[in-house]
């Protein structure tokens, strides 16, 4: 299973979980430094300080102490809005691409699963990842008006 890490200039990290492995919080903590030395590495522009993380609500994600490594950071978490499959980064703004793109062919063994993702995640041009985070921003932005003016209507928000 991948988790993939990804903004307008493209795929930041994979990190794929060998077989038989599972996500916990400490395995999410390992990917999240993971995460942090290779935005210096690839970002040395970006401000290290303002990442900005939008996953779903799994309990990995949601954890206690997830939550304190990305805030030790100084990371936010946008909060998502439930009900709306089409905020989930990666699911739906890129493996569905990735899907069409290794559709059909076959591979002898795990490895070779990897590397197909993984080479394919490097030869998208960035216009898909700037086409796909702005589409995600975009649709984010509606979700969360309809958000609040759902709360306002029933009067939990001024």
């Amino acid at each position: 299973m991948p988790t993939v890490f990804w903004d307008t200039q493209g795929v930041i990290i994979v990190d794929l979980l060998s077989r038989g492995k599972t996500v916990n919080s400490d395995s999410y903590i390992d990917t999240l430094k993971r995460l942090r030395a290779r935005i210096l590495r690839v970002r040395p522009d970006m401000d290290i300080g303002n990442v900005l993380l939008l996953h779903d609500n799994a309990r990995l994600h949601t954890s206690i102490r997830p939550r304190e490594k990305i805030a030790s950071f100084g990371w936010t978490t946008l909060p998502f809005l439930s009900y709306s499959p089409d905020l989930t980064p990666s699911d739906y703004h890129l493996f569905g691409h990735m899907k069409q793109g290794l559709r059909g062919k076959h591979y002898q063994n795990d490895e070779e699963v990897k590397n197909a993702v993984k080479t394919w995640m490097k030869e998208q041009p960035i216009q898909l990842y700037e086409a796909r985070m702005h589409a995600l921003v975009k649709r984010w932005n509606v979700a969360l008006g309809k958000a609040v003016t759902m709360l306002r209507n029933r009067n939990l928000v001024p």
